[in-house]
């Protein structure tokens, strides 16, 4: 079964919900395929300074640590949102994770999961080019190798090929997962689900004879 993960590094019901994912693909390897695209949740005008969001994210972070599995760091509260001037942009992480994806495609769930965690936890920028090359080192990747890859527009290129897939999906939201058979996607979950309704949802297309 090969299942095609819609996120976006800086959405936070894609934190929550990365255990969920990630706990799947524990179980079921190595019969599950993975494959995670980048959604592009903030790109062109909508790219601009946290702190233009700060009041919404104030509360909405709390709704997603009281329904999922994660918790927001002190790095990212108190620092990142707090001083506000971090530019919140999709396009690095997506770029991060498309190098990734082409040099070790085998890591690309967990690199996502780890960009995550980087940006809502430690607290990381966005847009800090030497925190991904840090996070890359941990897969084998030297970091001056990598930040010199995160300028190139071959992976620029791959991120909005990323972002148009998403769009040609008919994603409306953020996570979105789909099962692919053939060139055939079935929806599976829009939003954030727990992972007994993911589970759920998955064996009852198989039961029909999906995947």
């Amino acid at each position: 079964m090969t299942i095609v993960y819609v996120y976006d590094a800086l959405c936070g019901w894609c934190y929550g919900f990365s255990p969920v994912i990630m706990k799947l693909q524990e179980e079921y390897k190595p019969a599950l395929t993975i494959e995670v695209i980048s959604g592009g949740m903030i790109t062109g005008s909508r790219i601009g300074p946290i702190g233009e969001v700060t009041s919404y994210i104030k509360s909405a972070y709390k709704t997603v640590e009281a329904r999922c599995d994660v918790k927001f760091g002190e790095g990212f509260l108190n620092h990142t949102l707090a001083d506000g001037k971090a530019v919140f942009t999709s396009v690095p992480p997506a770029i991060a994770l498309s190098i990734i994806k082409h040099l070790k495609p085998d890591h690309s769930l967990s690199f996502a999961t780890a960009l995550q965690k980087a940006i809502y936890h430690t607290g990381i920028s966005p847009d800090d080019l030497e925190a991904y090359a840090a996070l890359a080192s941990d897969y084998g990747i030297d970091a001056q190798f990598f930040i010199e890859k995160m300028q190139d527009p071959v992976y620029n290129q791959m991120a909005k090929e990323d972002f148009k897939r998403s769009v040609d999906l008919g994603v409306k939201g953020f996570p979105t997962v789909f099962v692919k058979q053939d060139e055939d996607y079935s929806e599976v979950c829009r939003g954030y689900l727990s992972y007994k309704d993911l589970r759920n949802n998955l064996l009852t297309l198989k039961k029909n004879g999906y995947g």
